[in-house]
């Protein structure tokens, strides 16, 4: 955890990565399918594997801090 914030601030960005890898390994599970690369569909499909870990483990922070917006000292 950052020393300088809240649960809620680092879940917020934990979910905005998350969101960026769902949507990262959607393309490239495309992009490996559309060109028959097997290898770079099951990447794609890890990674977006790696982005829903990072959304649940996002909202598990902001669910636990028990002073949303309130940065820690």
């Amino acid at each position: 955890m950052a020393d300088d914030k809240d649960l809620a601030t680092e879940g917020g960005k934990d979910r905005v990565e998350g969101a960026g890898n769902v949507v990262g390994g959607r393309i490239r599970n495309a992009v490996g399918g559309a060109t028959g690369d097997n290898s770079e569909q099951v990447k794609g499909k890890a990674q977006e594997v790696k982005g829903k870990v990072q959304d649940a483990i996002g909202k598990a922070k902001q669910r636990l801090d028990p002073k949303p917006g309130v940065d820690e000292k």
